[in-house]
């Protein structure tokens, strides 16, 4: 069969990518086909299009996040059903398309409850902060917290699941208007940065005992005064790079206080199926219960996935976007 994606045959900016007819084949063994109802919209894909991220080839068709309908499924398959509602927020690439393959064991079984884009929305974005705060630095009542990108999609959610756990909540944001989202999304001191020292402002807030844990996805611009906002023994973890590649480190500065560095990735903690199910499942609760607000802020179809890139890139959103096939 044929199906629309948006197909990307060169790295560079959002122009590269382009709407085209490609050609589906059968879903092979261990596979699911999957008829999208919502594609997330994630930094993690201009990554790949930048070239940033290495990506599987050229050809490739962008997106690591989606919602939808089990249309097939391959041999040997017994994960999902045909007509099975599920999610995903995982590699291999190809979620910007109507409809696409994917192995079965990466798909997660929707709650009757949430609906196609709300998951769209949430599903790798929460479990990046479900890894973050539950395993990469088991976060608890009482730590001091730093979120870069405070009122992004990421930010936002982390912001909220750490003020529940009973942290201090700190946070850095480019606006006026961006720091009264990350207020209302549980961060107790936006800063903002553009007016702002936050070395400065962290040292003030916490008396000059720095924070425990920065989670940082800016990258480049950030790192070096990340790992200031430190408390001995404190930890940064850099699970993104929205302002480009860090340059190469002089680790011995982590010294000075006995620090830690990691560079998480969601893949990596969702490999085994358990971890992708549980994560999923922790997620999914904290939904339900009215912890965490992961509605989309924005719809836009597929078909202008080229100026939501834009949009994106230029900090212009806020919070998650999904694109609707």
């Amino acid at each position: 069969m044929k199906t629309r994606a948006i197909v990307v045959r060169e790295k560079g900016g959002p122009e590269v990518m382009r709407a085209e007819e490609i050609e589906l084949p059968p879903p092979a063994r261990g596979e699911a086909r999957v008829r999208h109802a919502a594609i997330g919209l994630n930094y993690i894909d201009v990554y790949f299009r930048r070239g940033w991220y290495q990506p599987p080839g050229y050809p490739f068709v962008p997106g690591m996040e989606a919602a939808g309908v089990v249309e097939a499924v391959g041999s040997g398959v017994s994960d999902v059903s045909v007509g099975d509602r599920v999610g995903y927020a995982s590699r291999p690439l190809g979620a910007y398309a109507d409809v696409r393959n994917i192995p079965a064991d990466r798909l997660v079984a929707l709650p009757p409850w949430i609906d196609p884009r709300t998951a769209a929305a949430a599903m790798l974005k929460g479990m990046t902060a479900q890894y973050l705060l539950r395993r990469t630095f088991r976060l608890e009542a009482g730590h001091r917290v730093l979120v870069h990108a405070a009122a992004g999609g990421v930010g936002t959610l982390l912001c909220q699941w750490a003020k529940h756990l009973g942290a201090t909540v700190i946070g850095t944001v480019s606006t006026d208007e961006k720091a009264a989202r990350a207020r209302e999304h549980g961060c107790e001191y936006p800063i903002l940065y553009t007016r702002e020292d936050f070395v400065v402002k962290v040292a003030e807030i916490t008396g000059g005992a720095g924070v425990h844990v920065v989670y940082d996805s800016v990258g480049k611009d950030t790192i070096l005064r990340s790992l200031e906002c430190l408390a001995p023994l404190g930890m940064l973890a850099l699970y993104g790079q929205s302002s480009g590649a860090v340059d190469s480190l002089d680790v011995s500065i982590l010294a000075r206080k006995s620090l830690f560095l990691t560079r998480p990735g969601l893949p990596d903690y969702t490999a085994r199926r358990a971890d992708l199910i549980a994560s999923a499942r922790e997620l999914f609760g904290m939904i339900e219960k009215g912890l965490l607000d992961v509605k989309p802020e924005r719809e836009r179809p597929l078909a202008d996935v080229v100026q939501a890139h834009r949009d994106l890139e230029s900090r212009r959103t806020s919070g998650a976007t999904v694109l609707i096939p």
